[in-house]
Order: C-alpha cells, then sequence, then structure tokens
C-alpha cells in the first residue's frame, strides 16, 4: 500500500470536545482531508490557549480548520454549500440541533446523496435519555463501567475518558463500514451512521454483559478474577506485577517454582484450575503471594517470572509506558512540529504505522482555502467583514 489508506476521502467535522474529534483524528491519521467546523471563538477544547492547549492538539492535529459562525444565516448556508465536495460529516451535538440547524441527516444527505453522515450522542436518537446532558463520566456510569471497575460498597470515579474514547472509536468503525457499503452501492449512497455514549461502550464491556447472563448477577471488579486467575501486586521497590494465567496448570505451576512455594501445588485448595476457581481459594491464594510478592523488588520479580515463562507485566504509569523500549519499537508515539507527543493510530499497512506528526492548524487558519472552493474573494471578505466567518490570516 503506497501512502495512507484514506488518502482522497474528506471528512467536514462539526464537534467539540473529544468523542467526535476523536473519530475525526483517527481519520485523519489514515490519511482523510478533516476539515473542522469551529465557531469564530474556537472549539472550547481549545481553552483560550489555542494550540497549546495538549488536549485540542492530541484530537486535532492534521485537521484544517474553518471558522463560521452556525448561529447564522450565511454561516449554515456556507457548510450546506461545502456539503457536496466531502463524503463524510461528523457531529456530536445534542439530537435534534443539527435539525434545527437545517443541518441534519434527513437535508444533508438530500443535498449529497453519497454523504456519511456520522451522528454522535448520549443516549441515541430516541428513547426517554434522548435529551439528557451527556459527559464521559455519564456515559461510563450509564454504560456499566463504574460498577465493572469497583467494589460493590464504593463508587469511584475511573482515571481516564473512557467512554469518550470508545465512543470515537467506534464511530470512526462505523464510519469506515459505511464508506466500505457506499463503495459497493450500485447508486454509491452514502449512510446515516449513529452511536451513542451508553451504547459504545458496550465495545468494552461485552465480557462483563456475557458473565452478568451467566451467572445472574452484575460482575464488579473482582467478579472475573477466579475465573482469569490474575493478581496484582506490590513489591518491595513499589512498583506493581500483574500475572494472568488463565486456565492453564503449566504457568500456575511456574508460578509457584517463581516464588519458591512448590508447597503451594499440593495444597488441596490450589491443586487444579477448578479448585483455584473457588473465590474463597482464590482470595486465600492471593493473600499468600501478596506477602511473598513483599519479599523483593520488581526487577528480581521480574528477571524470575521471564525465566519461568509467567504471563507478567509491570504496572507502568504513563511516563514509564511512553519510554518503554517496546513502544519506542513500535513507533507508537510522534511529536508534532512544535513537539508536542501525539499518540499515532494502533495499525500498521504493509509494516508501516501513520505519522501524525503534521501541525494543529489555529482557529480558522484554512477558512479562506477552504471556502475558495464555492465562494469568490469577495464573498468570504463579506462573510470575514460581518463577523459570519473567522480567518486566521
Amino acid at each position: 500500500m503506497k501512502g495512507k489508506p484514506l488518502h482522497g476521502i474528506r471528512v467536514l467535522e462539526v464537534g467539540a470536545y473529544i468523542s467526535a474529534p476523536y473519530a475525526g483524528s483517527l481519520l485523519a491519521a489514515l490519511g482523510a482531508d478533516v476539515v473542522k467546523v469551529e465557531p469564530p471563538e474556537g472549539d472550547a477544547f481549545r481553552r483560550n490557549v489555542g494550540i497549546d492547549s495538549h488536549y485540542y492538539v492530541q484530537y486535532n492535529a492534521g485537521k484544517k480548520s474553518i471558522a463560521v459562525d452556525l448561529k447564522s444565516p450565511e454561516g449554515l448556508e456556507t457548510v450546506r454549500a461545502l456539503l457536496p465536495r466531502f463524503d463524510v460529516l461528523i457531529e456530536n451535538m445534542r439530537p435534534g440541533k443539527m435539525d434545527a440547524l437545517g443541518l441534519g441527516a434527513a437535508a444533508c444527505r438530500a443535498l449529497h446523496p453519497g454523504l456519511v453522515y456520522a451522528s454522535v450522542s448520549g443516549f441515541g436518537s430516541g428513547g426517554p435519555l434522548r435529551d439528557r446532558p451527556a459527559y464521559d463520566s455519564i456515559g461510563q456510569s450509564y454504560g456499566g463501567i463504574y460498577s465493572v471497575m469497583n467494589d460493590p460498597d464504593r463508587p469511584r470515579l475511573t482515571g481516564t475518558c473512557i467512554a469518550d474514547l470508545a465512543t470515537g472509536v467506534s464511530m470512526a468503525m462505523g464510519i469506515l463500514a459505511a464508506l466500505v457499503g457506499r463503495g459497493g452501492a450500485p447508486q454509491h449512497r452514502g449512510a446515516l451512521v449513529e452511536t451513542s455514549l451508553m451504547e459504545a461502550i458496550s465495545l468494552l464491556t461485552v465480557d462483563a454483559m456475557t458473565q452478568a447472563f451467566e451467572t445472574g448477577e452484575s460482575p464488579t471488579r473482582e467478579s472475573r478474577h477466579p475465573q482469569a486467575q490474575n493478581f496484582c501486586f506490590n513489591t518491595a521497590s513499589g512498583g506493581a506485577i500483574t500475572m494472568h494465567l488463565s486456565s492453564s496448570e503449566k504457568f500456575w505451576a511456574a508460578l509457584a517454582r517463581a516464588v519458591r512455594r512448590e508447597d503451594l501445588l499440593e495444597d488441596p485448595r490450589f491443586r487444579r484450575y477448578a479448585d483455584r476457581m473457588v473465590p474463597a481459594h482464590y482470595h486465600a491464594l492471593a493473600a499468600i503471594l501478596e506477602q511473598e510478592f513483599l519479599k523483593h523488588p520488581r526487577a528480581v520479580w521480574e528477571e524470575r517470572l521471564t525465566a519461568a515463562d509467567v504471563p507478567f507485566a509491570p504496572v507502568l504509569g504513563m511516563l514509564e509506558l511512553a519510554a518503554h523500549p517496546q513502544v519506542q519499537w513500535l513507533e507508537l508515539l510522534d511529536r508534532d512540529p512544535r513537539g508536542q507527543t501525539l499518540v499515532r493510530p494502533p495499525w500498521r499497512f504493509d509494516g508501516h504505522r501513520p505519522s501524525r506528526a503534521e501541525p494543529t492548524a489555529q482557529v480558522g487558519q484554512h477558512t479562506r482555502q477552504v471556502l475558495r472552493e464555492i465562494r469568490s474573494e469577495q464573498e468570504i471578505d463579506a462573510l470575514l467583514a460581518g463577523g459570519k466567518a473567522f480567518a486566521a490570516d
């Protein structure tokens, strides 16, 4: 494959914060020409510091920016005029807002039947929660992540925006599927692609849902551990170690030898996988191993577990992960021209991972360039002078 796989695909993004922009950033990293429509004051995620906002750059590097006032008839007509030149429109406004603006799916696809119209919402386009405001933590809570990741008597937030990111990935997958389907359709017609925080999180909770229906109980943080035979322990040096033995007897025997506790192999509570899977037996074993792992620093355990071929991993913080030799070999991280670290898409094509080293646009940096496709210079000047659009130049 020469070049990036989405070269030639054009995406118009009417999105803010994370879910829709993350989908757009994945498509941009894969080679799509993504044009972000921002209000004249810029996306709120710029946080009044422009391209110095690390969060904004992470989700918008490599996109073009046009600044258009969608609250004005002139701004709306400008976006409608651009639509036939694009393959995809992505939006993540509240349900009904794009329809009220005259930019809903039906109106846009009437203008451009081949358009893939991609809509992200909190809860979908119908149902009792349709009009509720939704952000990442709301999606995680309604989607079941908070219950699965916590103990029954200790509700806590998780450490990152899992719902927003899962929704961005879900939307990118849906868009790619719709583009493939459009290519095979006799009339080259597009599609309406919808996802929401509440349903996209199912990409991550499908195993927990399976467990719930198998056992008749909603799983919590430790429900799956006896079945998976996984453990996470601190070490004498403070760094933690994670192990995942699954049902393999050879890994259990290897772990017992690595911790110098072969006697555990003869304990009737731990002899076979079925014995160790009993919750009381699992927790008893975890308590024993926890004390053993506190006897040596993490480096010693890494050496022993590697030699014994036990499936394990050190618990890495983000900065440790970024510096890890395997991450460097994978070329997972990139830097933009200003030196900010960007996460590259997690795919290789013919051995090559797409780069994200393109700069991040200032608000309205490409307004004139893009609008020249549909407007004369005099018309663009009039839009700018009237405050209906903004150009960084």
